[in-house]
């Protein structure tokens, strides 16, 4: 079974970024000069997927906007000799297709997955949240797709963590299929360090079977009161199997100041209009 359709739910409210997030959703902040849900976009698109569905609320109507192409834009730049910029706007609206489902009430993670079961339909699907960003030779959600064809089970992203950070993430647990996969046996949201089984998280994206919706529609509320993708997912470790991908790349959570300053810093490093520019700021004007 291919995949073909990507979940990337966009409904939270952005609290960590107020007051800037009190207009501008979470998922427009740019890194540099790109939107974080650009990049996560385009994951998508080098990932193969044709489809991506966003789960959004009131006021986040900008997010599919940003992936339209805006006519009389494209004209403007074009007759002010910008061709290179109309382009890169032209390239950007296509892509993938996207399409918007709201989540009129905020209920967790997920609440919002499941919120795309009408377009999802009978197939598999990735999920990938917007705070994750992953800067990798191959596209994080590409390895979890070659994973999921490989071993025909859902498949979660981990990475290692110090242990003291594992009540930020969810936690799997279990033995080595291979050098950089997991059977998991264990998954748990949030458990404190003292209760983890393990240090390997989960960041950010899954490959998941359509049978999780069925899973979400009895979910009860767990960790926060929310209707946890994590608790659903680990229902199906005994009925279908998942396994972890270690992911291999970089994450940044960019929806964690600290990770989206370092997110920045990073692309702008890649960036060679202002890498070395940057480094001679840091070199003579930031004292450690």
């Amino acid at each position: 079974m291919e995949v073909k359709k990507a979940v990337i739910p966009a409904a939270g409210l952005g609290t960590r970024f107020l007051p800037c997030t009190k207009t501008i959703p979470k998922e427009l902040l740019p890194i540099v000069d790109r939107p974080v849900v650009e990049l996560i976009v385009e994951e998508t698109y080098n990932s193969n997927i044709g489809l991506v569905i966003f789960i959004t609320r009131r006021g986040k109507s900008l997010i599919e906007d940003h992936f339209e192409l805006e006519e009389e834009l494209q004209k403007k730049l074009i007759s002010e000799g910008k061709s290179e910029l109309a382009k890169v706007l032209n390239d950007q609206s296509n892509l993938v297709k996207v399409v918007s489902v709201r989540q009129h009430s905020p209920r967790g993670l997920g609440h919002a997955v499941l919120m795309a079961e009408h377009v999802v339909g009978h197939e598999p699907f990735a999920v990938l949240l917007g705070d994750d960003i992953f800067d990798c030779e191959v596209p994080a959600t590409l390895q979890l797709i070659e994973t999921f064809k490989k071993y025909k089970k859902n498949v979660v992203a981990l990475m290692e963590v110090p242990r003291e950070d594992i009540a930020k993430f969810g936690c799997a647990s279990g033995p080595f299929l291979d050098q950089t996969t997991i059977q998991v046996e264990s998954l748990v949201e949030k458990p404190s360090p003292a209760e983890a089984q393990s240090n390997y998280a989960v960041v950010g994206r899954y490959i998941l079977m359509p049978e999780v919706f069925e899973v979400l529609k009895t979910q009860e509320p767990g960790k926060g009161g929310e209707i946890q993708l994590t608790d659903a997912i680990a229902k199906l470790i005994k009925t279908q199997g998942v396994v972890g991908k270690f992911v291999q790349g970089i994450r940044f959570d960019a929806g964690d100041k600290l990770g989206f300053l370092q997110a920045n810093i990073h692309y702008a490093l890649k960036n060679p209009l202002i890498s070395d520019k940057l480094k001679d700021y840091v070199a003579t004007k930031v004292k450690v």
